[in-house]
């Protein structure tokens, strides 16, 4: 199955834009724009969309954030930052910096200061004039959740949420983006949905998780409906159970701040892996558009229930990591990281049994891991389907032969891989399992795009396919509640630990061994 490539399409450019669609004339507006996330991905997110998939020419980039700047100033920070995170291989060249550069513009003010949204809202209007961007807004707060309510507050109040009309007949569009984690349990999610409609409709509204920008999670879609061989099989009739394991090698770094109030359970479960989880067992859209496909995302996290405190106790793990080693170097443990609190209960590591209750999926078991710290970054969903109902060969000619699985590796060598028995070359009848391999960079030989490059070109489409709707964000909560609230009962030591460089504790290897299971490690 594997494809060969030829060298001279090794590197074919993908492309970005939708069925031939170019996005309007438009002014990207980012708040917090000299925090972390705009200067390693928004910016050369930006740039390498403006250089390899032309956007208008009446496009600029405004930032806004609390730091005194001029026009010049946010010009160099932003072209060295393109430079220093910006991909080998898309480096741009003089003239190419100079063209992004004429594209940006500062707005120096405090979050909460309401004259720096009327002196944001002069600057639009004239870009407007100066640079043709025809009233279009694509406001981006790249900022920490808790500025999120004062941003949007502010911008209903000076007027900037409103599409207006030009030349009297032509609509503009507004829109904002909104980075996850959108609120921290049940409760502060419907608070900043409630402040989001006051001021934005829900079609203005794009909740951006950047898991759902990358390429082979999209390819879920297109695996499950596009081929007869798979969705027929897609059930309980057939599957045993479902793995979702996303492990990180990394540590917090600098986010111990950040890391403390969420925890791997609200850092990973409640978004990226709720959305996985949904791509994997929705049932087929109505059409492929972006209600029809959230109308079963949502359909799948109804269908769980929450759980009970008993439930919690048995099939919830969470842990942290103690000092070890990882890729060669010592790493020290969690509580040791600059910032943590030395009586810390946070988890670093979460592994989870779900339950999806409907036909399809009925007493399917969906086991669940992601942990930071573990032996190695890789994000995969592993299908195992059931055991033929007899066994024809013996037990000595079966020695290690292990049931079918269709794994799909969403990062970092995205592709599909199943495994199945064989029987080995020879006069003895003898089975070992074998993969039948596909790798999308061997078999496209297309560059696939950045998450965020995905997200944020659809973002000024229009297209709200790949966000999260509000019924989504709610949906999500209020099962990861259920088990963060059956924590808050337990006892400290509930928080087990784990070696850095391992992959969990091993209670998380019991909670599936006593079904009879064993993790599909990567």
């Amino acid at each position: 199955m594997e494809q060969v490539v030829q060298p001279e399409v090794a590197l074919k450019q993908h492309t970005i834009w939708q069925n031939g669609q170019t996005p309007e004339p438009c002014a990207v507006v980012i708040f917090g724009a000299t925090g972390d996330l705009t200067q390693r991905k928004l910016l050369p997110t930006l740039a390498h969309m403006m250089h390899d998939h032309p956007l208008p020419q009446s496009f600029c980039i405004v930032a806004f954030a609390r730091r005194p700047m001029t026009d010049e100033q946010w010009r160099a920070m932003a072209l060295d930052s393109v430079n220093k995170f910006m991909a080998p291989g898309d480096k741009l060249d003089e003239k190419a910096q100079k063209a992004f550069a004429q594209n940006l513009f500062y707005c120096q003010s405090d979050f909460n200061d309401r004259e720096g949204y009327q002196k944001l809202a002069d600057l639009l209007e004239r870009l407007d004039e100066e640079k043709g961007t025809r009233g279009n807004r694509l406001f981006y707060l790249a900022t920490p959740p808790t500025t999120d309510s004062e941003i949007i507050h502010q911008l209903g109040g000076a007027g900037l949420a409103r599409q207006q009309h030009n030349n009297g007949d032509e609509e503009s569009w507004t829109r904002i983006i909104i980075e996850k984690p959108f609120g921290r349990d049940l409760v502060s999610a419907q608070k900043l949905n409630r402040e989001l409609a006051r001021v934005f409709r829900e079609n203005q509204t794009y909740r951006i998780d950047h898991y759902m920008g990358k390429e082979t999670v999209q390819n879920l879609l297109a695996l499950r409906f596009a081929n007869g061989i798979f969705e027929p099989l897609w059930n309980q009739k057939y599957i045993d159970h479902v793995q979702i394991v996303v492990a990180e090698s990394l540590g917090i770094g600098t986010r111990a701040e950040y890391y403390e109030e969420s925890g791997a359970i609200r850092d990973m479960v409640q978004n990226h892996i709720m959305q996985v989880l949904c791509l994997t067992a929705m049932e087929p859209p109505v059409a492929f558009d972006a209600d029809a496909i959230r109308d079963e995302k949502v359909k799948v996290m109804r269908a769980i229930p929450a759980l009970s405190q008993e439930q919690v106790a048995s099939n919830t793990v969470r842990a942290r990591y103690t000092a070890g080693v990882v890729d060669g170097e010592s790493v020290p443990a969690y509580k040791e990281e600059k910032g943590v609190a030395p009586n810390s209960t946070t988890e670093t590591y979460v592994a989870l049994k779900l339950f999806i209750e409907n036909w399809r999926w009925a007493d399917v078991p969906f086991y669940i891991r992601t942990g930071k710290r573990l032996p190695a970054r890789s994000t995969e969903v592993t299908i195992q389907f059931k055991r033929v109902p007899h066994q024809l060969y013996k037990p000595s000619e079966t020695k290690g032969l292990v049931p079918n699985r269709l794994t799909i590796r969403i990062q970092p060598d995205e592709g599909i891989t199943l495994k199945f028995g064989a029987k080995i070359p020879g006069a003895a009848r003898q089975l070992e399992s074998v993969d039948m391999d596909f790798s999308y960079a061997k078999a496209f030989g297309i560059i696939s795009p950045e998450a965020y490059e995905r997200l944020l070109a659809d973002a000024m489409i229009g297209d709200s396919t790949l966000f999260i709707r509000r019924d989504e964000v709610e949906a999500s909560w209020r099962i990861v509640d259920s088990i963060i609230n059956g924590w808050k009962s337990m006892p400290a030591d509930s928080v087990h630990t784990y070696p850095a460089g391992t992959w969990g504790p091993k209670e998380a290897e019991e909670l599936i061994e006593r079904d009879g299971r064993e993790w599909d490690t990567p």
